[in-house]
């Protein structure tokens, strides 16, 4: 297939592809799913080898989150029944991460829902990232607060963050029917503000909210000119409470094309299947490992995941090995202009130069920042039911597919890692 050997080929050069050869990966047919999925598991094997990493999500504060994101579960008026609850200690904090390190997490990441933080949350937040490191020897610290006013990011990696999360979520052009308390210019600001800061930039998307083709598009060319490291590929678990409680619009085969497209785009980024892979991927996870290098090990923000063993089972079984401690994740180039000061703006920030960023009129304004609310996506992760393994139907509520998180930090039952 000529569309595939060139998006390889420009894969391997980490030349942008053009918009219609995204649009065409998104476009391609069932039966050629594992063609595309091969060829882009070529570029992945290119940057990445065979390595899987693991993230852990630690939820700080959970629920009652004044902005109106129609996705989340803690949104202002969510009747989702979530847990709720307010600062963990960060001693509680540290315990919780312990579970997901002892699984094989490098990453452990720190969410807290709101608008954003105050300045004294950003102290209570240093405490908490200090107590991780204090117990957990090289484990990289994400924090993932908000929209962050001017200084904030500084102070966070002062206090020992390695990097920040604020996901674009979906395109400019549709942002605004998604939420309405704060704007897609909001979330590129706080992705900027965490580049100049020196904090390795965490950037997203959330599909299945109903987005077109060229909306994915638009979205992951205005990550890449961005250029964060790591770029969360979320599915979006329609929770019952939420406006977007009948958005089932996802197949197995769907969720391959986007993170194909999203590698071809982004190759020598890490990407990571994050919130909705057990509900949507099911049966073909390990296909996606040969499109991303990095997932979310157990349990998510306010659901459920699929357990940390039978994760780690399965980059085995699939032939793939967890990333070590010692392993430096990005491809050298990227590295080593991670390590250098980062350059005002974000893009060409990593060593890329022009040839890593989309053209303008592709790339939209890149004025997008992350979901502050969900490292990893506010839709969260549910263990599928046996019912899941069904095709849903369009506009189908599957309320059965969620399995609301009731364990892990702010319980008083252990994790699932």
């Amino acid at each position: 297939m000529d569309l595939l050997n060139t998006l390889v080929d420009k894969g391997l050069r980490r030349e942008l592809p053009t918009r219609e050869e995204a649009l065409a990966v998104l476009a391609t047919s069932d039966d050629e799913l594992l063609d595309v999925v091969t060829a882009a598991g070529k570029v992945r094997r290119r940057w990445f080898g065979r390595r899987v990493k693991l993230n852990y999500l630690v939820n700080l504060k959970s629920g009652l989150c004044p902005e109106d994101c129609s996705y989340c579960s803690q949104r202002l008026g969510s009747k989702a029944e979530i847990l709720k609850y307010t600062w963990l200690k960060p001693e509680e904090a540290s315990q919780a991460a312990a579970a997901g390190v002892a699984g094989g997490a490098k990453r452990v990441c720190l969410v807290a829902s709101g608008r954003g933080p105050t300045d004294r949350d950003v102290d209570r937040v240093g405490k908490t990232i200090e107590a991780i490191k204090e117990q957990n020897e090289g484990i990289e610290v994400c924090a993932c607060l908000g929209l962050l006013s001017d200084g904030q990011a500084e102070r966070l990696k002062d206090a020992g963050a390695d990097a920040y999360n604020h996901n674009l979520n979906t395109s400019e052009a549709t942002y605004g029917q998604i939420t309405k308390t704060h704007t897609y210019a909001d979330r590129v600001d706080t992705v900027q503000k965490a580049h100049a800061a020196g904090l390795s930039a965490c950037s997203g998307l959330i599909a299945g909210m109903g987005e077109s083709d060229e909306d994915l598009v638009d979205v992951v060319y205005s990550l890449r000119a961005l250029d964060p490291d790591s770029v969360p590929v979320n599915f979006l678990i329609p929770f019952e409470g939420t406006p977007l409680a009948k958005e089932w619009n996802l197949t197995p085969q769907r969720c391959l094309r986007i993170l194909a497209m999203v590698r071809f785009v982004c190759p020598d980024v890490e990407v990571r299947l994050a919130g909705g892979r057990e509900v949507h991927l099911r049966s073909m996870q390990p296909l996606a490992l040969h499109l991303v290098n990095s997932i979310f090990l157990g349990d998510y923000l306010t659901s459920e995941g699929q357990a940390g063993q039978a994760d780690l089972d399965m980059i085995a079984d699939a032939g793939f090995e967890v990333e070590g401690a010692g392993t430096t994740t990005l491809p050298t180039h990227r590295a080593d202009a991670a390590a250098a000061p980062a350059a005002a703006g974000g893009c060409g920030s990593h060593g890329g130069g022009a040839s890593l960023c989309g053209p303008s009129d592709a790339a939209g304004s890149a004025e997008a920042a992350g979901c502050g609310s969900a490292c990893g996506g506010c839709s969260g992760h549910a263990e599928p039911a046996a019912a899941s393994r069904a095709r849903v139907e369009p506009g189908e509520v599957r309320s059965d597919l969620v399995s609301v998180r009731r364990r892990g930090a702010g319980t008083d039952i252990a994790p699932n890692a």
